[in-house]
Formats: structure tokens, sequence, C-alpha cells
């Protein structure tokens, strides 16, 4: 059997007591930015963040193109807007979602915007996050 080596440019160390997986964020439109901090969720299918950082980068989140989103046991919306997404030096271009509802207080990397733009690799024993960019 051959062996198959893959190669990852940043190790994040995360609480493993902790409930998930938190990593830092920042969102970029224009010339502001914003940092805070997001679950890694590979059940997502997009990135949705709190509608107050939206409101904070200057977006009209009703601009956005509205989309429903559900889980098992609740369906909201969000509005998709384009932007810069930085997670552990790793930026991209992506269409992140902010909630229609300021009571949706939850933030989510997901599959779409950031999943699909890197390498990832995980050591759950150890809380260890393996992170490269994908540049297949």
């Amino acid at each position: 059997m051959s062996e198959l080596a893959i190669e990852f440019s940043t190790i994040q160390h995360y609480d493993t007591l902790k409930t998930g997986i938190t990593l830092p964020v920042t969102l970029g439109y224009n010339s502001r930015t914003i940092d805070f901090e997001a679950k890694l969720d590979t059940g997502s299918s997009h990135c949705i963040f709190e509608r107050r950082y939206g409101e904070n980068l200057g977006l009209e989140i009703e601009s956005g193109t509205l989309e429903k989103f559900g889980t098992a046991t609740v369906g909201f919306y969000a509005y998709g807007h384009e932007l810069t997404v930085s997670v552990l030096e790793i930026e991209t271009y992506a269409t992140v979602y902010f909630a229609k509802e300021e009571s949706f207080t939850r933030n989510i990397l997901g599959r779409q915007g950031f999943l699909d733009r890197v390498k990832l690799g995980l050591i759950d024993y150890e809380g260890k996050l393996l992170l490269s960019a994908y540049e297949g």
C-alpha cells in the first residue's frame, strides 16, 4: 500500500472540552473589516453569520440574495453577499449569508464559501485542526 502525503500550512489548536471547533474569522467589504469567531460546521451548506456583522461592514442586508435555510428543527432566512473571508491567514472571496433576524446568534463556516476552498485535516483527540488553501 502506498503512502499519501498531504501538507498543511497552518495548525490551529482548539479546546476539545468546548462545544464545536471555533475559528477566528475576518470579513471584509470595501475598506471595512470585522473580526469575530465562528464554528466550523461540515454539515452546513453555506457560511452564515449574525446580521449585526454585515451591518457593521456597512451592508444593506436586505439588498442581498434571499435564501431559506433549514435545520432539523427550524427554518430561517438569510441574505447572501459577496465579500472577503479570511480564516487563519487564508483569504478568499465568497458569497456568505447574514441572518434576516437579529435573534439569530450563530456564526457558521460551512461548505460553500469556506470548506470548498481549503484542505482540512482534524486530529480531534489532540485538538488539532490542519488547514491550507486549496489550489487544485
